[in-house]
């Protein structure tokens, strides 16, 4: 599958047995179960555990029993329950990125809880996931704002102004002026169908498609959106 900022997704991941190896008043650490020590890695080098937060609101693994009740030496099982998030980053490697475990993953998504709205002042914001660095993650669309167009494509709005899609809250108009586009619009160049174009922004307006996101994404009429 291929990820796109605005996606809203449903994550999920088995919870597998594994070993607690620290305790302390921020962190559970824990032998992580799905990596393995990347021998070759230059200049980064993994112990083969991972840190979780206990108080951290935006921590997607929970241990089994939970942390408060977990002491160094403790089996445990850790894992995701089904929740809902959504993608504010996407970002992809060549060659993968080289972590100091394996596999070393080639995308990564920079992702926020249901109900936590992007905060661009913020300097730090988000949790990144890597759909392909092996952790058993299920992984489900909810909802793409914009799913009728591809990233590149270019459309022309009700009012003739021609723009390039650079992602659902990204409109670059050719004619310099800011604003975002008034649909109907028409696919005039792109790898979109331009029959599903035209069929999808035949009513509504983008106004009513950000409504639509923040809803999926469970953010409150008045959080900030793109």
């Amino acid at each position: 599958m291929i990820y796109r900022v605005g996606d809203v997704l449903r994550i999920s991941c088995p919870f597998t047995p594994t070993v607690v190896t620290g305790v302390d008043e921020a962190y559970v650490s824990v032998r992580w179960p799905w990596w393995e020590i990347d021998p070759d890695a230059e200049g980064v080098r993994w112990n083969g555990e991972v840190d979780l937060g206990r108080a951290d609101p935006d921590e997607l693994y929970m241990t089994d029993p939970a942390s408060p009740r977990l002491a160094p030496g403790d089996t445990c099982r850790v894992g995701i329950p089904a929740r809902i998030i959504h993608v504010i980053e996407v970002h992809e490697y060549e060659p993968p990125q080289e972590t100091g475990w394996l596999p070393r993953p080639s995308l990564s998504l920079l992702v926020l809880r249901v109900g936590e709205a992007p905060d661009v002042a913020a300097e730090f914001q988000g949790t990144s996931i890597e759909p392909d660095g092996g952790v058993p993650f299920t992984l489900e669309l909810l909802f793409r704002p914009y799913a009728f167009l591809e990233v590149g494509d270019d459309a022309a709005d009700a009012a003739g102004r021609a723009g390039r899609f650079d992602g659902p809250w990204t409109w670059t108009a050719y004619d310099g002026a800011g604003g975002v586009p008034a649909w109907p619009l028409a696919l005039l160049i792109g790898g979109a169908d331009p029959t599903a174009v035209a069929a999808a922004t035949a009513t509504g307006s983008h106004e009513a498609e950000v409504t639509r996101w923040r809803r999926a994404a469970g953010l409150q009429d008045d959080a900030q959106s793109r």
